[in-house]
């Protein structure tokens, strides 16, 4: 009876800990790359006004904003695995998985740029910010063009 009674302690376990490890609901992914997404339109979007002039540049305001988008443009892409390409409402376009090279070169590139006006910011530099922060916008264009649905 002990016998038995550790071969199903050990089936249990084995159940919880596959269990544990499964792979994400492919709209778990959707929920993941969108969600990172939204927050940098959040954090980017009112550096805008700034950008334009419509706003005074406020250097802890945009320290604390660059440095969320810093962190932020390296989570979504992850979320675009095979098998999301039709899940949800989403815009993303089959050219994701067509082209996955210039896709991750368009990420790779959002994501350098986004240092510089980080580091923009933490400088003080507004000019320099205002400067960079149209070229960052240059990179979310490149990538919203070729690979997101309007």
């Amino acid at each position: 009876m002990k016998q038995l009674t550790k071969v199903a302690l050990a089936a249990t376990v084995l159940a919880i800990a596959t269990t544990a490890m499964a792979q994400p609901k492919p709209e778990n992914f959707v929920k993941q790359r969108q969600s990172a997404l939204n927050l940098i339109g959040w954090y980017f979007g009112p550096l805008g006004a700034v950008a334009k002039g419509e706003k005074p540049f406020n250097k802890d305001d945009a320290v604390r904003a660059t440095t969320n988008l810093v962190a932020l443009s390296k989570m979504p892409w992850e979320g675009f695995v095979a098998g999301t390409e039709n899940v949800g409402n989403t815009k993303a376009l089959p050219a994701i998985w067509a082209k996955p090279a210039d896709f991750k070169k368009d990420a790779d590139n959002m994501q350098a740029e986004m240092v510089k006006l980080a580091a923009a910011a933490s400088a003080g530099d507004e000019a320099g910010f205002k400067k960079q922060f149209g070229v960052v916008g240059g990179t979310c264009k490149a990538c919203h063009d070729d690979f997101r649905a309007k």
